[in-house]
């Protein structure tokens, strides 16, 4: 059975279309996000972040870190199921989210600028 060009070339077009989104997809999840140490400082600084995962304004709380949000000091509220909330959430009296609170046991209600949170932990922003 005689194989024609054309088929290598569709064989190397569906490789690359495969391998080349993997490759950046492996390399994205490898780079450090640039507020990453400003993430890390909320939560060696006892910030916490109570959210919902339903929650939109948690996504875009989420979103000011980039990919930088997995470091977040982040606690999920809501049950899997999204109808309820978890007990740690229920015995902090959490009810509104995103909610942060700091150290000090001040609470803030709602989306929080990275200025704000800079302001309230010490912790430094990145110079942009």
């Amino acid at each position: 059975m005689k194989i024609k060009k054309n088929t290598y070339i569709w064989i190397g077009v569906f490789a690359l279309l495969i391998i080349v989104p993997f490759g950046l997809f492996l390399y994205n999840q490898s780079t450090p996000g640039k507020l990453d140490a400003f993430a890390q400082c909320l939560g060696e600084k006892d910030a916490v972040f109570y959210g919902a995962f339903w929650c939109p304004h948690c996504q875009t709380q989420k979103s000011f870190f980039g990919k930088s949000s997995k470091e977040l000091p982040y606690v999920e509220c809501s049950t899997p199921d999204g109808q309820g909330r978890t007990q740690e959430c229920i015995a902090k009296e959490i009810n509104t989210y995103p909610t942060w609170e700091f150290a000090d046991g001040e609470r803030l209600l709602g989306e929080q600028s990275l200025a704000t949170l800079a302001e309230k932990t010490g912790c430094e922003l990145p110079a942009e």
